[in-house]
């Protein structure tokens, strides 16, 4: 058989596999490639399992990164942190509108972060603005909200002027 002759078993066989992996949850094209190729299948035949997929319509990266935004967003990551994990899963720019919130909400999200680690009170000292505005930024939200969330203490009140 020819090097770009596809076995039908093998296709068959990476279909199956790829969608076993979509049942449990929705992946990337990317990592549906990862995952196929990590298990011994040739690339183009990776390849065509990927397009029946995605024609199928059991396979879609803008599902995946609407599902994956909502997950990382409900576990308190802000929007910079999803958007960057969306692109290593290999989401265009297409998909990165799931990423992104309001400013009002990403503010409520790190106000809920900062109140869930820190409790409500105020920081007592610049070393401890700095230590909340640290934690909130590696969570992936923007310098400017986590200066006016921090600045208010968490409570979402206190920055409803903002």
């Amino acid at each position: 058989m020819g090097s770009d002759v596809l076995d039908p078993d093998d296709a068959t066989a990476a279909y199956d596999q790829a969608l076993k992996l979509l049942v449990r949850r929705e992946h990337s094209r990317r990592e549906l490639a990862r995952k196929l190729t990590g298990r011994e299948h040739a690339r183009p035949v990776v390849e065509a399992a990927l397009d029946r997929l995605e024609a199928e319509g059991a396979q879609s990266d803008l599902r995946f990164a609407e599902e994956y935004a909502r997950s990382r967003f409900a576990k308190g990551f802000g929007p910079r942190r999803v958007e960057a994990e969306l692109r290593e899963h290999g989401i265009g720019p297409e998909g990165m509108r799931h990423a992104a919130l309001e400013r009002s909400e990403e503010r409520e999200l790190a106000a809920a972060m900062l109140a869930k680690r820190f409790g409500g009170a105020p920081p007592a000292d610049a070393r401890e603005r700095a230590k909340r505005t640290r934690y909130l930024q590696q969570r992936g939200f923007d310098p400017e909200v986590c200066a006016q969330v921090v600045r208010g203490g968490g409570n979402p009140e206190d920055e409803a002027g903002f």
